[in-house]
């Protein structure tokens, strides 16, 4: 019989109709193998998967398919968001077989757990041959397939070691860094690698701050370039705003349609960032119009951020967003329809499937006459209203805590800057959801859907990625309770996740135990949890003044140093953390009665060193230590500035307080 039905997670909810019997992942499905002395097939996917959809379709729905499962095999269904720690576990293990990984993952185990045969998508015969073939070698070569597992775990314990070299995080090794990604760097297209093209977000907010410090022309010309490729082509959402999971070619323009939370609220950041360094018109635009999306779109009923856009709608691939010219002149008539066709580069030929085109953006809108913006408006906001009258993707509306935490500080940097108190109500109302349905007992929990909070332990990048949201919002309000629900977080963490050498481990000392205890230290779609948790530890060191936690974050940072400068492409948020540590990261207070529209709240937003913490308000408020025991200056809001513990006079003067900041 089939266990899915009961799930939280919607990709699990998807196949709760299948013919195959699926299992959770549970201790009674392992069970269930060793007392049928059967292998295992674990099944890993998400939601917005688009071969996950078409394996699905071909195979899981199929009655044959199903027999020769449920014969054969216990069959475990994995939403690899809701347990990343058994998707690590596994991914290491396909990729130390077959040299490469990806959703769907489909693995072979044992009824310990131990994997023996991995790959991703199979096609329906190739798979029922390899069920076939799997389940005969189980029968008649077990002792081969038990040693090739044993061979397997070996391999993966090594690549998911802890306490290897370690070397300080310094300016030669982010300059190296920076150096390695200028090289790999597509200077035509902008962006690095070919196709698949991914947004190298972590990357871009790396090079950001790393140009903060040096001065590095090429570095921001890096993020430049690639952000106004990447707002122009098809992996943006000319209509609706938000990012698309990767382009499928080099250079931007058809997407791979899902669209990702984590994704959005890591550009998010970037965009804002870049606009608050140059000015930026395309920045400006495309970070609010990305945090609507966010508020919008992936907003839930509960008041936190759904996981992801789905990549197909009724099947199709890119049904909802591809357009031909006649389309346009439908909806638009003739004028408009041809000044959209070529403002949006929609052409009879196409750039997708079967004569369509996906929007790009062929022509300047940001810096153009009032009567053109106007115009692109209006024609934005008709195509809008037509699309959203045509089947539309399906939602993942699950709430992933690390993902969400991403989103609030991004919204929180965003609001900063601009002073919307939407995008500020956004943050908190995430925040508490975050602190209210997802810590349970003091412990952290990774998922939660229609305001039920999921079983799954939070995973290390949760505790550094809400613990970081916590310490934003508290800069946000001047709120003492999100500081203490960050420092409980982080104590947690210090407490279950450290391991020996200044490392950290994926997963807690009393979670669940996999065949292997995961510990990436590389930053990929998301994040590590050792970069997440380092940030955390780095930005609430700087509230607090308590060294501890910055220590503990060096020696973490410590055993990441030997990765970044051979793969900087890999250790992006790691380095942008080095980055905040170099420039201290600074402490700015400002002692104010109103800090709304305070200009010296306002200079130290724009102006603020990388990392830097900021907080306003009444001097000695409770729970905010940057405002203790400073007070008013001849009766004026005053700005204290401090470097590493070290501080500057106050000031209330604008230019001096930027004078200070720049001084680095």
């Amino acid at each position: 019989m089939n266990r899915l039905a009961d799930a939280t997670s919607p990709y699990l909810l998807q196949h709760a109709d299948n013919p195959v019997d699926w299992w959770p992942w549970c201790d009674e499905a392992f069970a269930e193998a060793r007392r049928r002395d059967v292998p295992v097939l674990i099944s890993v996917g998400y939601a917005a998967c688009h071969w996950c959809h078409v394996m699905a379709h071909e195979s899981f729905e199929h009655e044959q398919v199903g027999a020769l499962v449920n014969d054969d095999f216990v069959a475990i269904k994995v939403d690899r968001e809701e347990r990343p720690d058994v998707d690590a576990v596994y991914m290491t293990a396909t990729q130390a077989m077959t040299g490469q990984g990806g959703w769907p993952m489909t693995v072979f185990a044992t009824p310990d757990g131990t994997p023996f045969f991995c790959g991703t998508y199979f096609p329906r015969p190739n798979f029922v041959r390899l069920l076939e073939s799997v389940a005969a070698a189980w029968r008649d070569q077990r002792d081969a397939v038990i040693q090739q597992g044993a061979a397997v775990v070996e391999a993966i314990g090594g690549a998911q070691a802890v306490g290897g070299p370690t070397a300080p995080l310094d300016a030669a090794l982010l300059d190296a860094a920076a150096d390695q990604l200028a090289r790999e760097y597509d200077d035509t297209n902008g962006g690095f690698g070919d196709a698949p093209k991914f947004p190298p977000h972590m990357n871009l907010l790396f090079l950001l701050r790393h140009h903060q410090r040096t001065g590095s022309p090429r570095s921001l010309e890096i993020v430049r370039h690639t952000c106004e490729a990447m707002a122009r082509g098809g992996i943006y959402d000319q209509l609706a705003g938000g990012f698309a999971r990767y382009s499928v070619d080099g250079h931007w323009t058809v997407p791979h349609f899902e669209k990702m939370l984590y994704d959005n609220a890591l550009l998010l950041r970037t965009y804002t960032q870049l606009w608050r360094l140059t000015g930026d018109p395309v920045a400006a635009r495309v970070a609010a119009e990305t945090a609507a999306f966010l508020i919008d779109d992936l907003g839930t009923p509960e008041g936190g951020l759904a996981s992801a856009l789905d990549a197909d709608t009724e099947g199709v691939e890119g049904l909802t967003y591809s357009w031909t010219p006649a389309q346009l002149v439908e909806a638009l008539g003739e004028e408009d329809g041809r000044f959209a066709a070529d403002l949006f580069a929609v052409t009879a030929q196409g750039t997708f499937e079967h004569g369509t085109s996906v929007l790009r953006l062929a022509r300047d809108v940001d810096d153009v006459a009032p009567e053109v913006a106007a115009r692109w408006q209006r024609v934005r906001a008709r195509l809008r209203e037509v699309r959203d009258t045509r089947p539309q993707p399906a939602r993942d509306d699950k709430v992933v805590a690390s993902w969400n935490g991403l989103a609030v500080t991004a919204l929180v940097e965003h609001s900063a800057l601009t002073g919307d108190p939407v995008t500020a109500a956004a943050a908190v109302r995430i925040g508490e959801v975050l602190a209210e349905r997802h810590v349970v007992d003091g412990r952290l929990r990774r998922v939660s859907r229609a305001g039920v909070v999921g079983e799954p332990a939070g995973v290390l990048e949760d505790h550094g990625c809400v613990a970081e949201a916590f310490c934003a919002l508290h800069q946000l309000t001047g709120e003492g309770r999100w500081l203490e629900s960050a420092g409980r977080l982080l104590d947690v963490a210090l407490e279950r996740f450290a391991a020996p050498g200044g490392g950290f481990y994926d997963t807690a000392d009393d979670a669940e135990r996999l065949v292997t205890r995961p510990a990436d230290p590389t930053d990929n779609a998301t994040p590590s949890g050792r970069s997440s948790i380092v940030a955390a530890l780095v930005t609430y060191s700087a509230l607090t003044g308590e060294t501890r936690y910055r220590e503990a974050a060096e020696a973490a940072l410590s055993t990441v140093a030997p990765i970044v400068g051979r793969h900087a492409r890999f250790t992006g948020y790691a380095a942008a953390v080095g980055e905040a540590l170099l420039s201290g990261p600074y402490e700015i207070a400002v002692v104010t009665d109103d800090p709304t529209g305070e200009p010296l709240v306002a200079a130290a937003h724009r102006h603020a060193p990388p990392g830097a913490v900021i907080v306003a308000g009444p001097s000695g408020r409770p729970g905010v230590p940057l405002l203790a025991d400073r007070p008013l200056v001849d009766g004026r809001p005053t700005a204290y500035a401090c470097r590493g513990f070290v501080c500057e006079r106050p000031v209330t003067a604008v230019d001096d307080l930027v004078g200070q900041l720049a001084r680095r």
